[in-house]
């Protein structure tokens, strides 16, 4: 699937969901583990599971292709998904790399809480901007 093309990052979430999950695959375990510890240390996912080796049969440029491949779980929130998505293009080897999020509908409020307390909240990123110092004042 290296020969994918790169597109547009674009995000449309339910806003109101408390997480999503979102799916993408890499070529090796090297390349799914580099992209899930970035996501996980830049805040921009909770957790990333990494399960290989999976097969994926696609239609790529007109012809039916089958490559093993591995598997990225990203659990993050709904608005963080434009950013875990152009993270992961920026990261990866793949010409169009997956980066698709899923809704969560429900579940445990404590694991909903803590992906919400584990990844950057607008509040968060605002707060780690370095601030600047205001004008110095003049006599008059």
């Amino acid at each position: 699937m290296s020969a994918r093309r790169r597109g547009a990052v674009t995000a449309t979430v339910r806003r109101n969901s408390a997480a999503v999950v979102m799916l993408s695959t890499a070529g090796s375990r090297a390349e799914a583990d580099r992209i899930a510890a970035a996501l996980v240390d830049e805040r921009l996912a909770a957790c990333v599971n990494v399960v290989a080796p999976i097969t994926s049969i696609y239609r790529w440029r007109g012809a039916v292709e089958r490559a093993e491949e591995v598997l990225l779980v990203v659990k993050t929130r709904p608005t963080l998904v434009a950013r875990v998505a152009a993270r992961i293009r920026a990261l990866h080897s793949y010409e169009l790399p997956e980066a698709i999020a899923l809704t969560v509908q429900g579940g445990s409020a404590e694991y909903l809480a803590w992906i919400a307390g584990e990844t950057e909240s607008p509040q968060r990123a605002r707060a780690a901007r370095p601030r600047r110092a205001p004008p110095p004042r003049g006599r008059r």
